[in-house]
């Protein structure tokens, strides 16, 4: 006992002050700002216009600056031809010149090498570079698809609130057909917790069996058994339905929406639907629209890139580190346009192509194949809650009518005409077709559920 009502406090001590009394809508409004998982979808859609800034920057001027020191230890040491001993014997010979011997100087056949160092021991560089980007086939559609893009995570990210949305109507009312199921009980136990009193009293009389006593408290007992169960139940549904929504779990959450029989039939006869209203085909269209992007980006590939560049650049040369003092700094400039052609990669491109082209066939099956099987779900929602409509009728009425066979069992038992095997037979009955209804009605709300999630207008 001690262990049961520690649990029962738990929840009241897990609870803080922040209390919420939500509608169905309520909980999807709430679970669509809060939910981790659509959270992260519409940060899918901050990282794709991420994604297109830089694609854009790739079109605007480049520019970057640049400043260099650098230090020789030791000046590099060039080898060169000896052009000096080159042109001394070549005047040489042009003047006629004769050694001393009278014999004409003759140029030999190898001058050989001069080293020497060349530069100073500092040197130092600042400027500025510039690049504009005139042609590019792949940064031009690049450009042209970022809309496309940004629609096509945007309708994932529906795609995703659909579904939490579907599951955050599912759980809800599940929990208030539970409810619904839990003020039912109640009511058996109160009237079997008369039926135990009143047998006693006749057992106590003389008018009873003592097995009619004790068939009265196991029923009592199985209705209380019953109760906790589904109360347990109740509350676990309760705690999944604060994860999805992503609601703090130590808040408290009420449901005020209740089930109506009325609401669930409505609408059920509309055959209008359209592919359109279902968000998986509008991403599917999406996509395949960025699959002939893709194509396009390929084709253009194939073309040169033209670009404008730019340069702007001071140099000094030292032997010792005083750039910050009075001496020479060299000027450089440079303006030019660089086009880039391509002319052979290996058959790169065409095999890009080839699969950009097999890829776009691929979507295409899939959108013949997404129509196909949202035809098959709107009838197969349609059929179910149809079915589901009827049968939560039918379990009402056999519900109502062994709740009457129960009062008139009840009735000749009180009055001596019938016996207390009867009674608890025709509760057992009256509990078995509460619990039929109770299952016909949550079908019938998720059958609901499927079909304005089929029709693309839940």
């Amino acid at each position: 006992m001690l262990m049961v009502a520690c649990l029962a406090i738990y929840p009241s001590l897990a609870q803080d002050s922040t209390r919420h009394a939500l509608s169905a809508k309520q909980c999807v409004d709430y679970a669509m700002k809060n939910s981790a998982q659509v959270k992260n979808v519409l940060l899918a859609i901050q990282l794709q216009q991420q994604d297109n800034k830089e694609i854009t920057s790739a079109a605007l001027p480049q520019i970057s600056g640049n400043v260099d020191v650098n230090h020789y230890p030791k000046v590099p040491v060039q080898s060169f031809p000896n052009f000096i001993a080159m042109a001394t014997y070549g005047v040489l010979e042009q003047e006629g010149v004769k050694d001393g011997n009278g014999n004409a100087i003759v140029s030999p056949s190898d001058f050989g090498f001069i080293q020497a160092q060349f530069g100073t021991k500092w040197t130092s560089s600042a400027g500025v570079s510039l690049s504009q980007l005139l042609f590019d086939g792949q940064v031009f559609i690049g450009l042209k698809a970022r809309d496309a893009s940004i629609q096509y995570v945007t309708k994932s990210a529906e795609v995703t609130q659909e579904q939490i949305k579907a599951n955050v109507y599912k759980v809800y009312y599940q929990l208030v057909v539970g409810r619904k199921q839990i003020g039912t009980i109640d009511a058996n136990i109160e009237r079997f917790e008369k039926l135990q009193h009143d047998t006693k009293a006749l057992f106590d009389n003389g008018f009873a069996e003592k097995l009619d006593v004790d068939r009265a408290d196991v029923t009592l007992a199985n209705l209380r058994t019953e109760k906790i169960k589904l109360d347990n139940q109740l509350s676990n549904g309760l705690l999944g339905l604060k994860l999805l929504m992503g609601m703090p779990i130590r808040h408290s959450l009420t449901l005020t929406d209740t089930v109506s029989e009325q609401e669930l039939k409505t609408d059920i006869l509309d055959t209008a639907y359209n592919y359109t209203d279902r968000k998986e085909y509008e991403q599917a269209e999406w996509l395949r629209k960025l699959n002939e992007f893709n194509i396009k980006r390929y084709q253009l590939s194939k073309l040169p890139t033209v670009a404008l560049i730019g340069t702007f650049s001071k140099n000094a040369q030292r032997n010792k580190f005083d750039f910050f003092s009075k001496g020479d700094w060299f000027t450089t400039a440079l303006v030019g346009l660089k086009v880039s052609v391509p002319i052979f990669e290996g058959l790169a491109k065409n095999a890009r192509i080839s699969k950009a082209r097999l890829t776009l066939q691929q979507t295409d099956n899939n959108i013949e194949y997404l129509k196909q099987t949202i035809d098959n779900e709107v009838g197969t929602a349609r059929t179910t809650l149809n079915s589901a409509v009827v049968t939560m009728d039918y379990q009402r009425k056999n519900m109502v009518l062994a709740e009457n066979v129960y009062n008139q069992t009840k009735k000749k038992y009180e009055q001596g005409l019938g016996t207390n095997l009867e009674v608890t037979t025709a509760q057992s009955e009256l509990r078995v077709a509460q619990v039929n209804y109770y299952s016909s009605l949550y079908d019938a709300v998720i059958a609901k559920v499927d079909y304005l999630k089929a029709v693309g207008k839940l």
